[in-house]
């Protein structure tokens, strides 16, 4: 599980096949799960300047692999006990968004992203989305869009920075839309009664 706070700037050293070489000061340990631009990815190689992660076929296919160059975001995975900040990320990428337009505001920037529609239902306004492993507030959702707010400090300690128009991003949506979705679409409707509503709605 991780929290989609950036804990550092990775540099790719070299992305060829199935893995994925980075250059990074954490200290990773053999098999640990970090997530890099959202994707929870497993360390198969320590090096002298940080670690080596494998792509299975399924990520390859999900995620934007032409970003996994220069540098990416990294996010080791959550420690029991760490204070819990962001929200809940699990680094299963649903898709890929593509960045359509990025407008100044003078003290923050709104930042509209497309998207596949049959996603939109995970989308909550106000609720949580995860951008390329960026735990961020959705503002509003369209039919096949959706509106972020980026404060400056995020717009420069990112790679939102590199953002343009066109930009393909790894987007994971909000896990308990996905979880209710689901549950409502194989419930037995004629069994729902409000005491499950009520405790779906506890455990949330």
């Amino acid at each position: 599980m991780f929290t989609g706070l950036i804990r550092e700037m990775a540099t790719v050293k070299s992305y060829a096949g199935n893995r994925l070489s980075l250059r990074a000061h954490h200290k990773a340990k053999l098999g640990d799960s970090i997530a890099i631009n959202g994707a929870c990815l497993s360390v198969v190689s320590i090096e002298s300047d940080g670690f080596t992660v494998e792509l299975s076929p399924e990520t390859q296919r999900l995620i934007a692999t032409e970003n996994l160059k220069g540098q990416v975001h990294m996010e080791p995975a959550m420690m029991m006990g760490e204070r819990f900040e962001g929200h809940i990320v699990q680094g299963h990428v649903d898709t890929v968004g593509t960045v359509t337009q990025i407008a100044n505001n003078g003290n923050s920037y709104d930042v509209f992203v497309a998207i596949d529609p049959k996603f939109i239902a995970y989308i909550v306004p106000k609720g949580s989305i995860t951008i390329d492993g960026v735990s961020l507030t959705v503002n509003d959702v369209f039919e096949s869009s959706f509106r972020l707010t980026i404060i400056p400090i995020t717009m420069r300690e990112t790679l939102f920075a590199t953002y343009r128009k066109g930009s393909r991003v790894n987007i994971e949506t909000d896990m308990f839309a996905r979880y209710v979705a689901h549950f409502m679409k194989h419930a037995d409707r004629s069994a729902l009664t409000w005491d499950h509503v009520d405790r779906i709605s506890a455990l949330y």
